[in-house]
């Protein structure tokens, strides 16, 4: 039996309809925290996400919101609020990108980019930490990737977006760490969901290739990314503090 150390706490999950989001949705509500599952585009999505939460016996919410906009983060919030009553766990999964060279991307896409991707995570932090303030305990976990120090083609305006939650991270972290409020990001190696469909690739040739040179000779699941999530939402992580944890089979220690 999965041990329930989340019981009475509410976990709020950016882009948490599909993929690593998902799964992340999932892990935290088997240890027993209620989900607020954020999402922007597919409704049927959100809602099979939410029927598994609640299958599990936690109760879980859906809010489409689009995280590049202030205005729908603040209403976001507001439903949170009136529905529980505290968010102690912030996941700042939701990622979008436009995968061209950097020279090749407009201010438009610059600012899309990092609204989404980067911005989203401080708004979000803003309403949330009076919640954890509130009880004296939080958890803020980011997702990023490895193309914050890596340069992988076309990813350059994204690249640096991660690049960005890392910072924030470090930051986030120092000023809030005395408050019990601890705050990491997560750096996975490439992970098989649907958004590397948005890139120029054939998806599965790249997931071989990765794969063949990774030294576990595999790549990284969404639900092992959850499994950590999880881990750096526990008592025992709590001396985890502004890291960002690579988690990649092992590839970047490659030359």
């Amino acid at each position: 039996m999965t041990e329930q150390f989340l019981t009475g706490k509410v976990a709020l999950i950016t882009g948490g309809s599909r993929g690593i989001g998902r799964a992340i949705a999932l892990k935290l509500a088997a240890h027993g925290a209620d989900i607020v599952i954020n999402y922007a585009r597919k409704t049927s999505a959100a809602e099979e996400t939410r029927a598994a939460v609640e299958a599990l016996g936690r109760r879980a919410i859906i809010i489409k919101a689009n995280s590049a906009e202030a205005e729908k983060i603040s209403a976001m919030f507001n439903r949170i609020e009136t529905e529980f009553g505290r968010c102690d766990i912030l996941v700042g999964n939701a990622a979008s990108g436009i995968p061209r060279p950097v020279l090749e991307t407009t201010d438009k896409h610059w600012d899309w980019t990092m609204d989404i991707n980067a911005r989203s995570i401080l708004r979000c932090a803003r309403r949330a930490v009076p919640l954890m303030e509130a009880h004296g305990w939080g958890r803020i976990i980011s997702i990023s990737s490895q193309g914050s120090t890596r340069v992988i083609p076309n990813y350059g305006i994204t690249g640096l977006s991660k690049a960005v939650i890392e910072a924030l991270t470090r930051y986030l972290a120092v000023d809030l760490a005395e408050k019990g409020i601890i705050v990491n990001a997560i750096s996975p190696g490439v992970v098989d969901t649907d958004a590397l469909k948005s890139f120029p690739i054939d998806v599965q040739q790249t997931v071989a290739e990765t794969a063949a040179r990774t030294p576990t000779r595999r790549i990284v699941t969404p639900e092992e990314v959850a499994a950590l999530t999880a881990f750096l939402c526990t008592d025992d992580a709590a001396m985890i503090v502004g890291q960002t944890i690579v988690m990649d089979g092992g590839l970047g220690l490659l030359a």
